[in-house]
């Protein structure tokens, strides 16, 4: 286990068209931060979807810039979950414990960007971060951590509340050619042991009680979510989102005219409703 991070501290869904990513989102019942825009040399913009521990980042690339290089990269082929970030603990420790293990981690990155709070007053989010190597990327999906300097600019109460009743992220589930091999590169990462599920997929905690990845085949993935339209989906990479919801019936409320698939105990929303992957909402 690594001493530097602790657990999954937020998915970045890499957009094409930042605003309109932003409209669909709150379309489906959540409340997103004002938009912001990041220190020059990363070249990117964003709006945050808070929740209590964790959150989404919406991530659009403003201008290019050697930063941003495998986002756009990653653009070129899809929308979607590009990325996973850890909470870190120190960065600069980080990369070393990654390199003491052979992992050519990179960084530390310092930026930030302008907050406004919900009292009209500006402040700053100040960041850290430290990646594990861009070619690096299990299932699709690079690895990196972030240090938060200023929680309190980024973790805003009025940002964690939705329509929808969002609380967190219950899990990424990912499809992968093998995901057991997937999951075992994950879990040399992250020093991870990986776990077989009861439905052949494969698990890798990310710690500390947070969002854990798991990677399965398409059928499996079908299995899960019956009556879902998996039709747009990657055939590597995150393939569904879950969100814990406080109350189903207040969520379908939520999502309004959205198409819908309804199991037991959970909400689909489609690929195309949601910038790449499925939108997965559950209670548990």
């Amino acid at each position: 286990m690594l001493d530097q991070v602790i657990g999954l501290d937020h998915a970045v869904i890499t957009v094409r068209d930042l605003d309109a990513a932003a409209a669909g989102w709150r379309a489906l019942g959540f409340t997103l931060s004002p938009r912001g825009t990041h220190s020059a040399h990363m070249g990117t913009g964003n709006y945050t979807i808070m929740f209590g521990d964790d959150y989404l980042e919406l991530l659009g690339v403003l201008a290019d810039t050697d930063h941003n290089q495998p986002t756009r990269a990653f653009l070129a082929r899809r929308e979607g979950i590009e990325r996973a970030a850890f909470t870190a603990r120190d960065a600069a420790a980080g990369v070393a414990e990654l390199r003491a293990r052979g992992i050519a981690a990179t960084g530390p990155n310092a930026f930030g960007r302008p907050v406004s709070l919900p009292d009209g007053t500006l402040t700053e989010a100040r960041f850290e971060t430290f990646m594990w190597p861009v070619h690096e990327r299990p299932g699709d999906m690079r690895l990196f951590a972030c240090r938060h300097f200023t929680r309190e600019a980024v973790w805003i109460p009025e940002l964690c509340r939705h329509a929808n009743g969002a609380t967190g992220i219950a899990r990424l589930e990912l499809l992968a050619p093998d995901p057991q091999a997937a999951a075992e590169h994950l879990g040399r990462l992250v020093d991870r042991t990986p776990e077989r599920l009861p439905d052949g997929a494969w698990r890798v905690a990310s710690g500390a009680g947070r969002a854990p990845f798991e990677y399965l085949s398409r059928a499996q993935l079908a299995a899960r979510h019956p009556g879902a339209d998996l039709g747009g989906l990657a055939d590597e990479g995150v393939a569904a989102l879950v969100l814990r919801v406080t109350d189903l019936a207040q969520a379908r409320r939520a999502l309004g005219a959205t198409p819908v698939a309804e199991s037991a105990g959970a909400l689909v929303v489609p690929a195309a409703h949601a910038n790449g992957q499925l939108l997965v909402l559950v209670t548990a």
